[in-house]
């Protein structure tokens, strides 16, 4: 059973090693909520660790400041510790303090009254007052003007505010959750942050990483975007390619989820049939994985251990057959992609994918002659040298 929180957030709690994080963008615009990355999983063991220390933190009703690159997704982790508050039943307010002049920011936090300035026809409350008893999410504080910075240490430290163009100040109860892509700290010392303000921030901090470090989260959220929009245009059954996996694995994601998200509903304007290929994302800056395999070489260890406990015949052509044959698989037969997977001569992937018997008969006539030839596990036969002795056999 899913669980719904709030009338435009869930988590699907079905599979743990799957829980998914997800908002209606749609709904979301018509509650005039900013929009940022839509999805977040955790399913990476970086994430789980995420996920323990929001459980942790979200009960209590202390100020949490989550830091993040952009688009990591800041406010769903805010959405989630508000779900999982007691304030979880009220208000859940979101405002970009980069997206307004200090002027409209104040309106906006702390609301104005009728005539206060131009274009204020009626009074408004503002977010503080809109979200008394629940919670309100500053995303980039770190843009906040130094004389906005000010005014709201005054209301953390009173709980009250003050609308625009009135004296009467009104208690507010109301949890902050702030977040920035900036390193506070840095902005301290350099006068752009007040000092105040970040010791009122920084009571529970989160460290949101960014998704080039968290690899195990990316097919996850590329299959969740991949449903969503190929329903959206109509597209039904639509997957990637095993090589367009590989791709979007060893790809840096500057941009983080909602690069990898934009990056989905692209490729599927651009697909020409239901199976997205590499060429169909416009990805640039392939990173090297030799900073770690993407699978657990304990567990690959633990296999082979088994292996040599068995003692089989002929281990290493046992071994090497699987490696070629997943390989060639993996890459759907495409012999380029499987030498360079493999990191090895397009020459000697022939020879070995003959040798084996995974290729066509018209190859595999001169190149196949493993049932004619005792080769030893560790022997390589030049082609050249395969293709004499085929010769003379045929004689």
């Amino acid at each position: 059973m899913d669980t719904y929180l709030g009338s435009n957030f869930g988590i699907g709690l079905d599979d743990p090693a799957s829980t998914l994080l997800a908002f209606d963008e749609l709904e979301s615009r018509s509650l005039s909520l900013s929009v940022r990355a839509t999805a977040l999983v955790f399913e990476d063991p970086v994430s789980r660790r995420l996920l323990e220390q929001i459980e942790r933190i979200a009960p209590s009703d202390a100020t949490v400041l989550i830091i993040g690159e952009t688009g990591t997704g800041k406010e769903l982790v805010a959405r989630h510790v508000h779900a999982l508050s007691k304030r979880s039943k009220n208000v859940f307010g979101a405002l970009n303090c980069a997206a307004l002049s200090e002027s409209l920011i104040e309106s906006e936090l702390f609301g104005h009254e009728k005539g206060s300035f131009t274009g204020a026809f009626a009074s408004k409350d503002g977010w503080f007052e809109t979200a008394d008893k629940g919670s309100l999410f500053l995303d980039e504080v770190g843009d906040l003007p130094m004389g906005m910075q000010a005014k709201l240490l005054r209301v953390l430290q009173e709980r009250e505010v003050v609308k625009v163009g009135s004296r009467k100040p009104i208690p507010v109860d109301v949890r902050i959750i702030a977040a920035t892509n900036v390193n506070l700290e840095e902005a301290v010392a350099a006068s752009h942050f007040r000092a105040d303000l970040y010791y009122r921030f920084n009571v529970a901090t989160i460290y949101l990483s960014p998704l080039r470090e968290r690899p195990g989260d990316i097919m996850p959220l590329a299959r969740h975007f991949l449903k969503i929009y190929g329903d959206r245009l109509g597209y039904s059954e639509v997957k990637l390619s095993a090589a367009t996996e590989l791709a979007l694995l060893n790809y840096d994601w500057p941009g983080n989820i909602r690069e990898l998200e934009n990056a989905i509903h692209r490729a599927l304007l651009v697909c020409p049939g239901n199976r997205l290929r590499p060429e169909d994302f416009k990805l640039s800056g392939i990173r090297n994985v030799d900073q770690g395999l993407l699978v657990s070489t304990t567990s690959l260890k633990s296999a082979l251990e088994k292996l040599c406990e068995q003692a089989p015949p002929k281990l290493f052509d046992i071994l090497e057959e699987t490696v070629i044959r997943t390989a060639f698989e993996f890459c759907e037969e495409n012999q380029v992609q499987t030498a360079k997977l493999l990191d090895i001569s397009r020459n000697v992937l022939r020879h070995k994918l003959g040798f084996y018997g995974m290729l066509s008969n018209g190859h595999t006539k001169q190149m196949n002659l493993k049932a004619r030839l005792d080769v030893g596990a560790k022997t390589l036969i030049p082609l050249g040298m395969v293709k004499r002795i085929g010769d003379k056999t045929e004689a």
